[in-house]
């Protein structure tokens, strides 16, 4: 849970992404029924949470990235 407080805090929301070569927003970030954390994508008027393990970076990343690479190192 303090991940995902710290990631709110600091992570400077929206910003622009490409998941499976289709560019998507990042809206914000919450926890899956698994406990895990999860980024809200979209893309027009679809929305889709994606694990932020698993969500690409923009080349440019937006501020606050850095507790996404944290959260992704504690869980490994």
């Amino acid at each position: 849970m303090g991940f995902l407080t710290m990631m709110q805090d600091d992570l400077v929301v929206p910003f622009p992404t490409e998941v499976l070569g289709v560019e998507v927003t990042v809206e914000g970030l919450e926890l899956n029924a698994a406990g895990e954390i999860v980024a809200i994508c979209s893309r027009g008027e679809y929305r889709q949470p994606i694990a932020v393990v698993d969500l690409p970076l923009p080349a440019e990343t937006p501020e606050g990235a850095d507790w996404i690479d944290a959260y992704r190192q504690w869980r490994s």
